[in-house]
């Protein structure tokens, strides 16, 4: 009976921490993110290519570096429709179409705002 106990609080301690591990690794990848994209933005009102070309080169660089850790847990219809809205807002960037590379990074930041306030760990999530 107590093996049983303690194996069942082992679990639950464990699922808490890889819990805390992901939530900590998901907000501080999308901070990152987001912080780019923001400056991506203010580059995109200045019309500044060479420094948003820079940017975009960037942040697909990290996008790279964390879609594997994050498919591990998050759906990848989730991943997919920000990687598609940046993949939209690089095109543009490239062909100078600054509005249009605003509007494109306006969905990115909240697709990726949206992904961490769904996997968060609260009462809403839960029930």
């Amino acid at each position: 009976m107590y093996k049983e106990i303690i194996i069942i609080i082992c679990i639950i301690i464990l699922v808490i921490l890889g819990d805390f591990i992901t939530q900590k690794y998901t907000k501080t990848t999308v901070m990152t993110l987001t912080n780019k994209l923001e400056e991506l933005k203010e580059n995109l009102k200045n019309n500044n290519t060479d420094n948003s070309i820079k940017n975009v080169e960037d942040i697909n660089y990290i996008i790279e570096q964390s879609h594997t850790f994050l498919a591990y847990y998050i759906e990848h219809d989730e991943l997919e429709k920000a990687e598609t809205y940046f993949t939209s807002c690089q095109s543009y960037v490239y062909s100078q179409n600054f509005d249009l590379a605003l509007q494109e990074t306006e969905k990115t930041i909240f697709v990726l705002n949206h992904i961490t306030d769904r996997y968060s760990f609260n009462l809403e999530n839960i029930f």
